[in-house]
């Protein structure tokens, strides 16, 4: 499956974006699909990720809350809602993909499929 992550941009601290990460290549809905982000000088981190169905989710705590995933395998995307949003959000946020289990997975290697990236830039 191909990722393409998309909708970062600039916005103040206290606003709000959304990303949206388009599939292509293989059915959509195979796949349990994450979020992961990464700021300057630091490691890549789970942000949330949601199940085949869209049923389940689950979130990093520091996004709790403040995050919504939602897919639409009709469409074959995933978005990611970010509200209340701080300096500390800033980073590069990837879409990933993993088939198996519908189990929670926040380590990147256990996802083999990834998307190029969005910026997301918070002002203070």
């Amino acid at each position: 499956v191909q990722l393409q992550a998309s909708g970062g941009g600039l916005v103040q601290a206290g606003g709000s974006l959304r990303l949206s990460c388009a599939a292509s290549g293989r059915t959509f809905s195979n796949y349990n699909m994450g979020w992961f982000r990464q700021a300057p000088g630091k490691e890549r981190e789970f942000v949330a990720a949601i199940s085949r169905s869209g049923g389940s989710t689950y979130y990093a705590g520091s996004v709790k809350g403040r995050f919504i995933i939602a897919r639409d395998n009709a469409k074959n995307a995933m978005y990611l809602q970010m509200n209340s949003l701080k300096a500390e959000d800033t980073a590069v946020y990837y879409c990933a993909a993993r088939t198996g289990s519908t189990v929670f997975h926040t380590a990147r290697s256990s996802y083999p499929y990834w998307g190029q990236g969005t910026l997301v830039t918070v002002s203070s």
